[in-house]
């Protein structure tokens, strides 16, 4: 099996050296081969000659311009990939460069990682062609999409999904909570305006199925909506922190992920809590290409980093965000329904941006 595949193999690049010359080139290309090669692949084929020593016959004809591998499905000599804001970009680079060094070999074209201070600065370079493509956390990649056309290709995979669910909690023996539509006019606590389980999830929910109104076109508009229909409010911080306010009963509801009180709490504290429902999944990070990137770059790319789901690959992509693989994906199948509730809430996706930016 191994021959077979290595066989295949071969005659793909010879294939593709040879297509490259015109046609009356063929003849002076084929003279140039040595007749040790040609035997040695006789040989190789009949299992005379072992794996190792007809592949550095080929290797020695690759170096030698003689079989030439086409790179025609990269249409550019460079690659500019942006990668998501983080405070510790010294930390991330050398795994990035990791990265870097890996589609090179795969592309067999420059490219080069960038770690800017914020998603203003992805955004601008997409619009203006300076970055090519870029790692994305969900609610930048939708505003990103929304804002130069830049499409979602990869998905990450995070414990075996490409999501998860947000999830409105309230404390086991509170039965007056059935539905996300009861929790308006009660005591609530989300993780923080930008959290997409912790509010953009349920809160858009609420006002995309007309149970909250936002009377304006301005963050402020947004902030009046949470007072007039909540009894009140409260942005804690995190998961845990909001959890801790039901617990105590500070709060009626808090709003969270599906795994947040096995994360956070003992198993005693979670006894007191029960989910009220599931909202809906919030997506994984995903991979965006600029929209003026070619298809065939674009396939190349995608191809190259698919290699990385791999275990010879893998350490590369495990290393960066924890993700344990990339899943082929579209914007509209990933990000869309999560997009319309970025839309909805009126002025949240500037306070998105500005959560990553670490400049500030």
């Amino acid at each position: 099996m191994k021959k077979q595949t290595t066989i295949a193999l071969v005659t793909i690049i010879i294939a593709i050296g040879v297509a490259s010359i015109p046609l009356a080139q063929n003849a002076e290309a084929e003279s140039l081969i040595p007749d040790w090669i040609k035997n040695n692949a006789g040989w190789w084929a009949d299992g005379t000659v072992d794996d190792t020593t007809f592949l550095n016959g080929i290797e020695f004809l690759i170096e030698s311009d003689i079989i030439k591998i086409s790179s025609e499905s990269v249409d550019v000599d460079k690659i500019t990939i942006g990668f998501i804001p983080v405070e510790k970009a010294d930390e991330l680079t050398p795994k990035a460069k990791a990265l870097e060094e890996f589609l090179e070999n795969e592309l067999g074209v420059d490219i080069e990682i960038v770690v800017p201070t914020n998603y203003e600065i992805i955004i601008e370079g997409m619009r203006f062609g300076h970055i090519d493509a870029a790692f994305m956390d969900t609610g930048p990649a939708w505003i990103t999409h929304q804002r130069t056309g830049a499409e979602a290709v990869l998905a990450e995979l995070v414990a075996g999904k490409v999501n998860y669910q947000a999830t409105v909690w309230t404390l086991a023996d509170n039965d007056s909570i059935h539905s996300l539509e009861d929790t308006v006019g009660k005591r609530v606590a989300f993780t923080s305006i930008t959290g997409s389980s912790g509010f953009v999830r349920p809160m858009g929910t609420l006002v995309t199925e007309g149970h909250i109104n936002i009377e304006g076109d301005d963050i402020v508009a947004l902030e009046s909506a949470l007072a007039n229909n909540f009894e009140s409010y409260t942005f804690t911080g995190g998961y845990k922190a909001a959890l801790q306010l039901l617990l105590n009963g500070n709060v009626d509801v808090a709003f969270g992920s599906d795994i947040a009180p096995k994360k956070y709490l003992e198993l005693e504290d979670q006894a007191k809590l029960r989910p009220v429902t599931t909202i809906g999944p919030v997506p994984s990070h995903v991979f965006m290409v600029n929209a003026d990137m070619s298809e065939s770059t674009r396939n190349a790319l995608v191809d190259a980093l698919i290699e990385l789901n791999y275990d010879e690959n893998n350490s590369i992509l495990q290393n960066l965000y924890g993700a344990e693989a990339l899943v082929p994906t579209t914007t509209t199948m990933h990000i869309g329904d999560f997009g319309t509730y970025i839309d909805a809430l009126i002025g949240l996706d500037q306070l998105i941006l500005d959560k990553y930016d670490k400049s500030k």
